[in-house]
């Protein structure tokens, strides 16, 4: 604004001595460039100050200042225009790379939230529960207890370090998205486990988010442990239900005395699961049965 006064002076000042058309020339451009430049606010008055004082100098007839004036007020409201379309493309354009830029910050948050709850799933609970077994085996040890005893222990926590091993490298291969199907892995999970049970697959079968087909693998891989362990030699039905919004996971046992095993740490467990089938939009029901226990976790996909 200051700057525009000053040219308005100068031209103003210098018309009387010879310099009519430089002071013409400032006065046209003062107009434009305050229209399409300055808030409104003072763009009308400085453009009406300087469109009177070309009227003033120019000696053209009325009706051609007149026409020169309006074009000159004509391109000062394109020009502010295109000023106007170009600042809101560029705010557009910022607003779009931050947009961008936090929908990438939360992915990485939410993959490495996957990656924690992987490693807090596989590695937490089974180093725990080896812990356990090697304490009580030193334990044993300090007082001398018999050899089987001591033996036993350490049997164990190499099992569940095996166990271990299988599950991370099994969580790695999610990570990576090198899963197989869920059928192969629930008939594999029911060989490995050596659980007496009958798989069921209904629906139209089709591949699943990493997040969902995780979560039935683990479901799957605790239930069936949890059924070996305290209903050892009941029958188990599997049944794996795709949706068309969801996808059902059942898994239920006959019942039975409680195994040996009853005692032992779970390593993932129903808290665990529960958790996860929440984070997902999901759910989870497990508890007893007319029969023996049951799971039912049902993910939205």
């Amino acid at each position: 604004l200051a700057l525009v006064a000053l040219l308005l002076g100068v031209a103003a000042a210098v018309q009387p001595f010879g310099f009519r058309v430089p002071a013409l020339v400032i006065f046209c451009g003062c107009a434009v460039v305050a229209l399409e430049r300055m808030p409104l606010a003072a763009a009308l008055p400085v453009t009406a100050l300087a469109l009177a004082c070309y009227a003033l100098v120019n000696d053209d007839a009325w009706l051609t200042t007149v026409a020169t004036a309006t074009g000159l007020v004509l391109v000062g409201y394109v020009l502010r225009l295109d000023a106007e379309a170009r600042g809101n493309a560029h705010r557009l354009l910022a607003q779009e790379r931050a947009a961008r830029a936090a929908e990438a910050e939360s992915a990485a948050l939410g993959e490495r939230a996957r990656i924690a709850r992987e490693i807090h799933d596989v590695l937490a609970h089974s180093l725990s529960a080896q812990l356990v077994h090697l304490e009580a085996a030193r334990l044993l040890i300090e007082r001398d207890a018999d050899r089987q005893q001591i033996l036993d222990r350490v049997v164990a926590a190499r099992g569940m370090a095996r166990d271990g091993l299988a599950e991370t490298r099994q969580a790695l291969s999610a990570l990576r998205g090198e899963l197989t199907p869920l059928e192969d892995f629930l008939a594999h999970l029911v060989d490995a486990t050596g659980s007496v049970a009958e798989v069921t697959i209904t629906g139209e079968r089709r591949a699943l988010p990493a997040e969902a087909s995780q979560a039935v693998r683990r479901v799957a891989q605790e239930a069936l442990t949890n059924a070996r362990k305290h209903a050892p030699g009941a029958a188990v039905r599997v049944r794996l239900d795709y949706g068309t919004r969801e996808v059902m996971l059942d898994v239920r046992d006959s019942g039975g005395p409680p195994g040996e095993l009853t005692a032992v740490g779970g390593g993932y467990g129903l808290l665990g699961m529960r958790e996860r089938a929440e984070l997902l939009g999901g759910s989870l029901r497990a508890g007893p049965d007319e029969e023996g226990f049951v799971v039912t976790l049902k993910v939205p996909v």
